[in-house]
């Protein structure tokens, strides 16, 4: 058989994925909508310009990380699962896929993503749920920004902090134990740490969700946040502390499930939901830290930052690391 040119080859696959995208756009429209839940806010932007572009519905539901693995597996062994995609930190999403929740599905959308980030044939990790310290630009004054994460320990912050629960919330457990493994150089530093933190005597809330509100507000002057809300609650008052160690966050990642009752539209909202387009429009309009090469959000040298995805910790090590925060922290 005679072999064709490169070029020619490389073409007919093109049209030949063309032509499964656009069957499989039309099996989505059949199907209506598609259901997403999510742990990721403002997403708005990406929800209006597919139904928009595609002609299929997109739903969204929001889920604070600390509620969805048991809304989720809840749901899903009653049979009631509505969610056709689902969207979180890698380790939520890890521990969906051990209980059968996430389907196989490998998009097209994310092969020009680095390897790493295709962490297996059911997950697809797009992004880095960055977490720093945001503060009150017009209350806290320049020699005060923090410029490492120790100088949270310092007494002008008593009172002044505001934290997602450390004793419950996954991400901010990750975090900690990041800092763990990233930053400190011995444990006793890291505990040292966290004992100056927690003699700070933070604020806490339930997720990173409403940790902006008291700092744009000037109740408090700092938040352990993310720097997205600098985006999206613009024009508040709201900067970033450019502290000399490296960024970190929980890999945000996304998967059909295993029974979506919409399967042809989850694949088409994943596939669209990778694309550069929505990628840009994620970083740009939501604020997001966006694995897609070469965008970034419109926040002020993060384009400089050192961004590092935190290693994943097991069910057992977020509840095992919650309890010694709850106790560290005199979480009631």
């Amino acid at each position: 058989m005679r072999k064709l040119p490169f070029a020619l080859f490389a073409l007919c696959l093109a049209l030949q994925a063309q032509g499964q995208d656009k069957a499989q756009l039309e099996r989505a429209r059949a199907e209506g909508k598609a259901s997403f839940y999510a742990n990721i806010t403002a997403v708005e932007p990406v929800m209006k310009a597919f139904t928009a572009e595609t002609g299929v519905k997109a739903e969204y539901t929001r889920i604070s990380t600390s509620k969805f693995v048991a809304t989720a597996i809840t749901e899903f062994e009653a049979g009631k699962l509505m969610a056709d995609v689902v969207q979180a930190p890698l380790p939520v999403l890890e521990l969906l896929k051990e209980r059968g929740v996430l389907a196989s599905y490998r998009s097209p959308a994310a092969a020009g993503y680095p390897e790493w980030t295709r962490k297996d044939d059911r997950i697809q990790l797009f992004g880095i749920e960055y977490v720093a310290l945001i503060y009150n630009k017009e209350r806290v004054k320049k020699e005060d920004v923090p410029r490492r994460y120790e100088d949270l320990t310092l007494p002008k912050w008593r009172n002044q902090i505001v934290m997602a629960n450390p004793a419950n919330h996954p991400t901010t457990i990750s975090w900690l134990v990041g800092l763990k493994e990233n930053v400190f150089k011995t444990e006793a530093e890291w505990r040292s740490f966290l004992q100056g933190l927690a003699a700070n005597k933070p604020m806490f809330v339930a997720s990173f969700g409403p940790t902006p509100a008291p700092v744009e507000s000037g109740e408090k002057l700092i938040a352990i946040s993310m720097p997205k809300y600098i985006v999206t609650k613009a024009p508040a008052p709201l900067d970033w502390a450019r502290v000399s160690q490296p960024m970190m966050g929980t890999p945000r990642a996304i998967a059909v499930t295993s029974k979506a009752p919409h399967p042809a539209a989850a694949r088409a909202f994943v596939d669209y939901w990778l694309s550069k387009q929505s990628m840009g429009m994620l970083a740009k309009d939501v604020g997001e830290y966006v694995l897609a090469p070469g965008i970034y959000p419109p926040v002020d040298g993060i384009k400089e930052a050192k961004v590092i995805a935190i290693r994943e910790l097991s069910d057992e090590e977020i509840q095992k690391w919650g309890d010694e925060f709850k106790r560290i922290f005199e979480v009631k």
